[in-house]
């Protein structure tokens, strides 16, 4: 058995603002995928482990308690006990979706009356589909919005524009410009929950609280506009502001070692640094005028393209 392909995706606006309600901006991302597939022989260590991931969702799916979607667990039992696995190269911890693309792919195989991508994907269906990832994920995260597996799922950039409106969203064609979005790899491993815990914490306080809902999420919202209106200028005003912002307020997502380079990039201008999902390790997004340049100042850190400005 082999399943079809999921991709991995990159919020490239809205992490932590959408668990609050602003907007957000995901899009696919091809370079990394994942699909369901029974092993060959001998079995791999890697195979083996996944297939006890698959046994745990597995526990998890039976003895979910709500009316949002049904599984044929007969033949998603049969085929974990058979071996089967996910065969991933997406990394893990990294911000880039793991969990969100193994999700959409056993809704895919498994789900009873799933609403397919062929389909005409009211807002009602897409706003369904998220709560239902949402429900599936929180195995991984212990909370999830649901928007990666959606994202994987569809394989179309999403545009969230509140909790309660979602819709497919159109992006500018990418040009050949000097300008791009890029991901830096920091070469640790990030945990969402942990960081998840330290955001509910400072949302606790009065002055942060503020922060998020006035400075952040009119930023954030500024900086989706930009990029969907094509406003390339514009967009690395506001992306500034935004790396200004999460530096100082998101310190313990940002892993220590990066404190430096990304105020270099604040102070220099030659790119800036955002959160890539949840932070604490993984991938940081880079955002630059001029990518040569930007490669040079990073050249001691690996990079990897995104979009072209």
């Amino acid at each position: 058995m082999k399943g079809p392909l999921f991709y991995a995706k990159i919020l490239l606006f809205g992490e932590y603002g959408i668990i609050k309600d602003s907007k957000g901006l995901a899009i696919p991302f091809n370079a990394y995928r994942g699909a369901l597939k029974t092993p060959t022989v001998p079995v791999t260590e890697v195979a083996k482990k996944s297939n006890e991931n698959l046994e745990r969702l597995y526990q998890y799916l039976v003895a979910l308690d709500t009316d949002l979607v049904a599984f044929n667990f007969d033949a998603l039992k049969s085929d974990i006990d058979a071996g089967m696995y996910f065969d991933s190269s997406i990394p893990q911890g990294y911000g880039v979706g793991s969990s969100g693309a193994l999700v959409a792919s056993i809704y895919d195989q498994y789900a009873a009356d799933k609403i397919t991508v062929l389909e005409n994907l009211t807002r009602d269906k897409l706003l369904k589909l998220k709560q239902i990832f949402a429900v599936m994920e929180s195995f991984f995260h212990g909370k999830s919005s649901g928007l990666d597996p959606l994202n994987s799922y569809l394989s179309l950039p999403i545009l969230i524009n509140s909790k309660t409106h979602i819709e497919p969203a159109g992006i500018p064609s990418q040009k050949q410009g000097k300008g791009a979005v890029f991901l830096l790899d920091s070469e640790q491993v990030g945990e969402t929950a942990p960081m998840v815990n330290i955001f509910m914490n400072k949302m606790k306080n009065d002055g942060f609280r503020k922060m998020i809902s006035e400075e952040f999420a009119t930023t954030t919202d500024a900086c989706i506009d930009d990029f969907l209106g094509g406003n390339v200028k514009s967009l690395f005003g506001n992306v500034k502001s935004l790396s200004k912002l999460v530096l100082k307020n998101f310190k313990p997502m940002i892993p220590t070692a990066f404190h430096q380079v990304w105020e270099q990039g604040l102070l220099t201008n030659e790119y800036y640094l955002k959160l890539c999902g949840s932070g604490g390790g993984g991938y940081i997004l880079g955002f630059t005028e001029d990518y040569e340049k930007a490669q040079k100042s990073l050249e001691k850190y690996k990079l990897e393209l995104v979009y072209r400005f």
